[in-house]
């Protein structure tokens, strides 16, 4: 293979990602990852027998054929390496600028209490969220400090020696392995052509809690890591896809300077009927489909311009997107997601939608199932997309500041009075707000209790903790 490179090694350790990271390595054409070829206890994987035809026997006499065999091999191939693999190798693989090196990290404390739930259950990979097993960790405070001090001495040691020899190391974090077009520069780098359309995602985040909830005395962490760390052990993982500014989505008014960028999901048809009756026109008149050179035309044009977005309760959102997109037999439907999630998720309704006997109680389990589905599709944890329909809102407005982000953010439940302030603020009068039309079959109010409550909550607490939501009802 012509290129920079003739091989190449991935620095990471335990619960960095690595597996996920090897995945999506192999999903380009020309790269191969042979896993932990130099783990003293297996070779490559813990079930494998040999790689390129050495044996794990032959690799422990000879460690640098194993080496060689990697670097000869047609196309570009590479391995994992850990602090605790074969040490033989190492100053071999660090000199060889031929050989490309990639340095993977997570947060230490994140990867520890990873680590610590992985000895407890024996699980170390899930591809099927159904079968994840649940533990605590224990933590203790002297083993973090000594595994803290081992992974942060080789890491500063590599470093060193790269910079010595004057070699690059593209480096990579947790979390920049949700991003395809991180991925796809780590493969330039590697000067391969191949590019991913999409990842990988057959390997699931185990984890996604906060680390206060991970760890069976979070107290006796929080003691020993105020002496050295200030952690927030409560914080809300995030393992949700980056979302951007979808300029197209945006809406205009010919004349009055007001901008609506719709969450999906959220009352946009009363928001549109709003603005055309401020425009004194009709929603036809409105301005949609812009690119970001169009808006920005629109926005010299209209000089004091207000944007805006408006924020729909959780479970209400989750509601709409469920009718709208999963329950009915429309062309909004996602047919496909649905079939999916009757077969593998449980989902009680026919693979065809809601027959004649549907009822309310019906429709009640359905939309519970729904919302217990979607706490591990927004943590990364199902092959499923997470669509705009029901990501977090938290995660959509953050994706309007790669453009720009609206000057106000308002709520539905105050809709009347927040779109009369911003109609104030532009100098316009401002007309009643239509009336929301309520979700077919059967509305929210006719299905919602405690527990969808609950489940909802559950699902989303990044948006109830962001934006302050408290129960629908």
């Amino acid at each position: 293979m012509s290129g920079p490179f003739d091989s190449f090694v991935l620095f990471a350790e335990m619960r960095t990602g690595s597996n996920f990271l090897e995945t999506n390595l192999n999903a380009f054409d020309g790269i191969c990852c042979h896993g932990e070829a130099f783990n003293p206890h297996f070779i490559g994987y813990p079930n494998a027998d040999e790689i390129l035809g050495v044996t794990q026997k032959e690799r422990d006499q000879d460690p640098c054929g194993l080496l060689d065999a990697i670097g000869n091999a047609p196309g570009l191939n590479g391995f994992r390496y850990f602090h605790d693999h074969d040490p033989r190798v190492f100053e071999k693989i660090v000199a060889d600028k031929r050989c490309a090196k990639i340095l993977l990290t997570r947060d230490t404390l994140d990867s520890f209490v990873s680590w610590k739930i992985a000895q407890t259950t024996g699980q170390w990979k899930l591809t099927d969220v159904k079968r994840r097993k649940e533990a605590k960790a224990h933590f203790d405070p002297l083993e973090y400090a000594e595994h803290v001090g081992m992974l942060r001495g080789f890491q500063q040691d590599v470093l060193r020696r790269l910079q010595v020899s004057g070699q690059t190391v593209f480096r990579l974090t947790y979390e920049d392995l949700q991003s395809v077009d991180v991925i796809n520069g780590l493969a330039a780098f590697l000067g391969v052509e191949d590019r991913l359309e999409k990842l990988d995602t057959s390997l699931k985040v185990q984890n996604p809690a906060s680390l206060s909830s991970k760890v069976a005395n979070p107290e006796d962490m929080a003691a020993a890591l105020a002496v050295h760390e200030r952690r927030d052990l409560d914080a809300v993982a995030d393992f949700e896809p980056r979302r951007f500014a979808t300029v197209p989505s945006y809406v205009a008014c010919q004349r009055a300077p007001l901008l609506f960028m719709p969450l999906k999901g959220g009352p946009t048809d009363r928001i549109l009927l709003w603005l055309a009756a401020v425009d004194e026109g009709s929603e036809d008149e409105l301005l949609g489909k812009m690119s970001q050179k169009d808006l920005r035309q629109w926005k010299r044009a209209h000089p004091g311009h207000r944007s805006f977005t408006v924020l729909r309760h959780p479970v209400a959102r989750a509601h709409q997107a469920f009718c709208s997109h999963i329950l009915g037999t429309g062309a909004q439907v996602y047919a496909g997601i649905r079939q999916t999630l009757v077969r593998r998720y449980g989902l009680p309704l026919s693979p065809d939608g809601p027959d004649a006997d549907y009822s309310l109680d019906d429709h009640r389990a359905a939309f519970k199932a729904f919302l217990a589905f979607l706490r591990p599709n927004l943590n990364a944890q199902t092959a499923i997309r997470v669509d705009a329909a029901w990501c977090s809102q938290a995660q959509a407005v953050q994706g309007f500041g790669t453009f720009a982000l609206p000057d106000f953010i308002l709520r539905e439940t105050e809709l009347e009075m927040g779109l009369h302030m911003l109609a104030s603020a532009v100098g316009c009068e401002a007309p009643s707000v239509p009336s929301e039309v309520e979700d077919a079959p059967f509305s929210l109010a006719q299905v919602y209790d405690e527990e969808i409550e609950t489940l909802a909550a559950r699902a989303y607490q990044r948006d109830y903790m962001t934006f302050g939501f408290d129960r629908w009802r």
